[in-house]
């Protein structure tokens, strides 16, 4: 018995360092890439110097804080309008029912659908309503698939918190919507951080949709940091700028995600 849990043990142990290194691998070499001079990150044999840290300073003079900025702006945009619908529809389909059984099945039958398989109706309906090549578009179609997901997760948080603490606001002469806003609501806020930082990063680094629907354009007004990076990488054919964009994305999640934990402490 002690060889065999000593042999579990190991094999842990193993296992552990095999999902580290597969973590850990391609992001060092995404920093050898980005400390590499052009041209050098894809050189056969592999390159291990001489480091520089050009790449970083070209990506920040550059039109990257345009396209990042961009991102920023359609991520806050799509978690500001997504969250307060999410939870109004979460909480009505959790205590009044609302659509039944066959609202509840599409809000997760939208969960299973691939972005890309919608992008192309999607640019019709932008075209139709005159949003084409717009920031207003890439926010309405982020918003389209955010919404289900977070009325979704929403709408178990919801059904786990019991009713009686609405039940003893009404008592007190509170109306449903005040028992919402001042008993419900409050108790959202690690739900709501964990949203924040779900919807915040994904939105950031969501290609398709802008590469089907604007592609950037007109010019680069509709430019985000996806495809500024895709266009660095694969048709720019520059691998260091790419990869320093990357970690400087990389960085700044991190930032977003310490400031979302912070503020939930707080």
């Amino acid at each position: 018995m002690p060889g065999s849990s000593r042999a579990l043990r190991l094999l842990a142990h193993g296992i552990l360092w095999a999902f580290s290194l597969a973590f850990l691998l391609p992001l060092l070499w995404t920093l050898r890439s980005a400390l590499l001079p052009e041209g050098l990150a894809y050189a056969l044999p592999p390159a291990w110097g001489p480091w520089t840290l050009e790449n970083f300073q070209q990506v920040l003079s550059g039109p990257f804080g345009k396209a990042f900025q961009n991102s920023l702006q359609v991520a806050s945009l799509v978690v500001l309008l997504g969250l307060p619908l999410a939870a109004g529809l979460g909480y009505a389909m959790a205590r009044y029912r609302l659509g039944g059984h066959g609202l509840r099945f599409a809000v997760l039958a939208v969960q299973m659908i691939p972005p890309i398989v919608l992008a192309l109706p999607l640019f019709a309906l932008m075209r139709l309503l005159g949003l084409s090549g717009s920031l207003a578009s890439l926010v309405l179609a982020y918003l389209a698939f955010a919404l289900p997901f977070m009325a979704w997760l929403l709408l178990g948080f919801f059904q786990g918190l019991p009713r009686e603490l609405e039940e003893a606001a009404y008592v007190d002469g509170a109306t449903p919507l005040q028992a919402f806003l001042r008993v419900t609501l409050p108790l959202l806020r690690p739900v709501v951080a964990v949203l924040l930082i779900l919807q915040t990063l994904t939105e950031i680094r969501t290609y398709d949709l802008v590469y089907v629907l604007t592609r950037g354009g007109p010019g680069t007004a509709t430019d985000l940091v996806s495809y500024y990076i895709y266009r660095k990488a694969f048709l720019g054919l520059d691998l260091s700028g790419a990869a320093a964009m990357s970690y400087i994305l990389l960085l700044t999640l991190a930032l977003v995600g310490a400031y979302y934990r912070v503020l939930t402490r707080s």
